[in-house]
């Protein structure tokens, strides 16, 4: 098994270095939108939409041809330019063997242009397919779409100097909720971890774990 570095402490780091009433903002805005309910994500048991999505290279990426030869692990980001995402998506990069050996595969999507998962597949050295759903649709499908608070779009302007309706393909404010679900060869969703604050994700051992279960259930769903 490949060594994994604790991901939790990674992610702890990031936020450290935003200033504290930065911070305090975000957080408001960050639990105004998880109370909301508006992108609750696929529940463990529903059926995963299927999809046909450009990769990096603009070549269409289905995932019923990858459920075709074993389960998906399906994880959505908000863009490259998002260092929570950068890391998470490294992190997911230490962990590809594994998830290859449990006879699965890796896909990422994010509502950027694929010029911009090209960047991001070269800057994070990526193996896995990372696809632009420029219109978010997918993302709509998935149900975990949402719209910048205000106060979180003035913060990414004023803080940051980061305008999102540069980096969407679509030149909204509207972003996915970050989420990893684990989807079995029946299409259905087998495991998910969806958190309006994506200062939080889903621990590589977890999704690692998640795999040996789905194993253990169907022993044809990962081979």
């Amino acid at each position: 098994m490949t060594k994994q570095e604790p991901l939790a402490p990674a992610l702890e780091a990031i936020t450290a270095q935003t200033p504290t009433a930065i911070s305090e903002r975000i957080h408001r805005a960050l639990d105004e939108v998880g109370r909301s309910g508006i992108a609750p994500g696929l529940a463990v048991g529903e059926h995963a939409p299927d999809f046909v999505l450009p990769d990096a290279q603009g070549n269409k990426v289905s995932l019923a041809d990858r459920l075709a030869t074993g389960a998906v692990v399906l994880v959505f980001y908000r863009g490259e330019w998002c260092p929570y995402c950068n890391t998470y998506l490294r992190a997911l990069q230490a962990i590809l063997p594994d998830i290859r050996k449990r006879g699965a595969s890796l896909l990422a999507i994010s509502p950027q242009t694929p010029d911009h998962s090209l960047s991001m597949v070269e800057k994070a050295n990526l193996e896995f397919d990372v696809l632009s759903d420029a219109d978010q649709q997918v993302i709509r499908d998935y149900r975990v779409q949402f719209t910048l608070p205000a106060d979180l779009q003035a913060v990414h302007l004023d803080a940051f100097d980061l305008d999102l309706r540069l980096q969407n393909a679509d030149g909204s404010w509207n972003l996915p909720v970050p989420a990893t679900f684990v989807i079995d060869q029946h299409g259905a969703v087998a495991a998910a971890h969806v958190d309006a604050d994506y200062r939080r994700r889903m621990d590589p051992s977890d999704l690692l774990a998640a795999l040996d279960r789905l194993s253990r259930q169907d022993p044809q769903a990962t081979t």
